[in-house]
């Protein structure tokens, strides 16, 4: 069995250098996309504050978290990684997964999964997350992963299928 789980924010966003609102968060809208294609079940992780709607607000919270190494509070969800195969998704933040999304996976058990990383960013891709998910799911294999700019994610769907033949190759063999 193989589950979407992802931590999105909708609000404002930096869009091609400037900042937009955006009704639904970038990465919600490619772990749809990956679902969709995978017809599979996706898990949204919330948090119990959310984030503002101001990026510029955001982003000095980001900045803090990171520098406190916080672990934000986020609502349970019910068997998340139910199945060996995990797409794990988040916005790079600061050039880091957001602070929610590692202490998410600190407390669930991801060891022995196969996890396909998938980000979305307006121009540092994975930035440091790739380092920091292979520290928190030390047990677990790690597939090369999907980093699609935010403003960009509407038309993703070819290298989201290009993306997936990972999946159908290790799925094969597990």
């Amino acid at each position: 069995m193989v589950k979407v789980i992802y931590f999105s924010r909708e609000g404002e966003n930096l869009v091609n250098g400037q900042i937009n609102i955006i009704n639904q968060g970038n990465t919600k809208q490619l772990a749809k996309i990956i679902a969709s294609q995978l017809d599979c079940d996706m898990v949204e992780i919330k948090p119990v504050k959310d984030y503002p709607i101001s990026y510029l607000e955001t982003i000095d919270i980001v900045e803090k978290e990171l520098r406190e190494n916080s672990k934000p509070a986020y609502y349970s969800v019910k068997n998340p990684l139910y199945g060996n195969h995990l797409f794990i998704g988040f916005p790079t933040w600061c050039g880091s997964m957001p602070r929610i999304m590692k202490h998410f996976l600190e407390q669930e058990n991801v060891s022995k999964k196969i996890i396909y990383p998938f980000c979305t960013h307006e121009g540092s891709g994975f930035g440091r997350s790739l380092y920091e998910l292979n520290k928190v799911c030390p047990l677990s294999s790690v597939i090369p992963g999907l980093a699609i700019q935010g403003s960009r994610v509407k038309t993703s769907q070819k290298s989201v299928s290009n993306w997936l033949v990972h999946y159908k190759h290790y799925s094969r063999r597990n």
